[in-house]
């Protein structure tokens, strides 16, 4: 009897929790991207992380057998206030504490900000004694999304920061209880909206801290926590110029799968491909076809008679499972929305990417690096005596990048390879004084790219002009 009873409240707690997300979600399968979405009312959307373990209602409705065991990746979507929560009696910082707070690490480098993808960890709930801990946190959890491809093959094109946020409280508010309530100085609190689960924080704190680092394209919170919660702020900030805000537990490994899924909202631009059973409203998608590229309306023959989407990948085995067709739910709906295949880290944790989901990481990857950079000034004539160099980033594994030089437009096969080449190498004639255009190509022929719109973006030109 007694467990009969824990199961109904159990049922009712999650249908209550559905209920709440999926009133907050988009009435389309996606949000409109012109929208100005990022804080309304001085509230702000966000990403509800699914359940730590799958709960014995879904287990009831098949819902943990069809994920093979893996817990969903999210519960759709809440408005939550853009404040922190905050100590009923902050304190100030000491002077040895403010002259520790905002100090800037840069944990991986691997070149100018400009050419690439800068990360930016803040940590909440650490004291000035505990900061040593956030700098092994911060690469412990760097470890966990590199270890996902295609971060794994791509890491040579990111910089990781770390930027020390001194709390006055060891951990965040919410943990273990919903009445704990820290000092911390983002106002990191777990029960936000309700939802145990989910880790919010003062965006405009973190905001302030984040901007101390020369860019920053991606945000991501560590809260000084075992507790199990996330958060994914995956509307772009025109001011600091980051794709979004995930927030996650320092000390909790499927935290961190959740901070990986919502970078494929934040860099690839991906829906959510998990669904709601038996919820009223989501039985059916009617609307248009979505505009994100892991979701459609259309049938594999369709996707594959109209050539859109993902059609280029269809029948390929997929690194989630499976092979990539059009499955049935996704973007929250149970019919009328198929997804890739059928449970990729877009739809449940603890999985990788799908193909057609690497694919636009990757794309998201090469909208803010580049894979070549100027080492000599490119403002300035080069003479025989001169030498043009550049910084090509080394990928993972076995992928290569191609690199290539030509003069005033046709190639030197000679030069394959070489990021370095002197003005002399080029045998220009004795009598020739003109200017000449010496180029320097680099392109990543990866095979995990078919759309030839993105091939097209993986490519980076330097370009000196020289002379005899």
């Amino acid at each position: 009897m007694r467990a009969s009873i824990r199961r109904s409240t159990a049922a009712a707690a999650m249908a209550a929790a559905v209920a709440c997300a999926l009133a907050a979600a988009p009435t389309a399968a996606s949000a409109d991207p012109n929208s100005d979405d990022r804080v309304r009312d001085d509230r702000v959307r966000v990403e509800i992380p699914g359940p730590e373990i799958p709960s014995p209602e879904r287990t009831e409705r098949g819902q943990q057998h069809e994920n093979n065991g893996h817990p969903d990746a999210g519960s759709g979507y809440a408005r939550v206030p853009v404040h922190g929560k905050k100590a009923a009696s902050p304190r100030e910082l000491s002077p040895a504490e403010a002259r520790t707070d905002g100090r800037v690490t840069k944990v991986v480098d691997n070149g100018p900000s400009g050419d690439r993808l800068d990360v930016v960890f803040v940590g909440d709930g650490y004291t000035a004694a505990e900061l040593d801990q956030f700098h092994t946190d911060v690469k412990a959890k760097w470890d966990e999304v590199t270890a996902v491809e295609p971060y794994t093959t791509y890491q040579g094109l990111f910089n990781v920061w770390a930027v020390d946020a001194v709390s006055k409280e060891s951990g965040v508010s919410g943990d273990p209880d919903q009445d704990v309530v820290k000092d911390t100085a983002l106002g990191s609190y777990f029960w936000c909206g309700d939802f145990e689960r989910l880790l919010c924080v003062d965006e405009r704190k973190v905001d302030a801290y984040a901007a101390k680092t020369p860019e920053v394209e991606l945000v991501m919170v560590l809260a000084n926590s075992e507790k199990y919660g996330g958060a994914g702020y995956n509307t772009p900030n025109p001011r600091l110029g980051y794709e979004g805000i995930a927030t996650a537990s320092a000390g909790n490994e499927q935290s961190g799968q959740v901070a990986i899924h919502e970078t494929g909202h934040s860099l690839g631009k991906l829906a959510d491909e998990y669904f709601y059973p038996d919820y009223p409203g989501y039985e059916e998608y009617t609307g248009p076809e979505p505009a994100d590229s892991n979701i459609s309306t259309l049938t594999a023959d369709q996707l594959r008679e109209s050539r859109t989407k993902w059609h280029r990948w269809l029948g390929e085995t997929s690194p989630d499972g499976g092979t990539v067709g059009a499955y049935e739910g996704g973007g929250y709906y149970v019919t009328g929305l198929n997804r890739p295949t059928d449970a990729s880290l877009m739809r449940v944790l603890g999985k990788p990417f799908n193909l057609p989901g690497t694919e636009a990481m990757i794309a998201g990857f090469y909208r803010h690096a580049s894979v070549a950079t100027a080492v000599t000034p490119t403002d300035r004539p080069l003479r025989r005596g001169d030498r043009a160099r550049a910084k090509v980033p080394t990928l993972s594994g076995a992928a290569r990048l191609d690199v290539q030089w030509y003069l005033d437009g046709r190639r030197v096969e000679s030069l394959a390879g070489r990021t370095s080449v002197r003005v002399s190498d080029l045998r220009l004639r004795a009598r020739d004084r003109g200017a000449h255009e010496l180029t320097l190509r680099v392109t990543d022929p990866t095979d995990a790219v078919r759309d030839p719109e993105i091939a097209e973006t993986l490519q980076t030109d330097v370009t000196w002009r020289v002379r005899r």
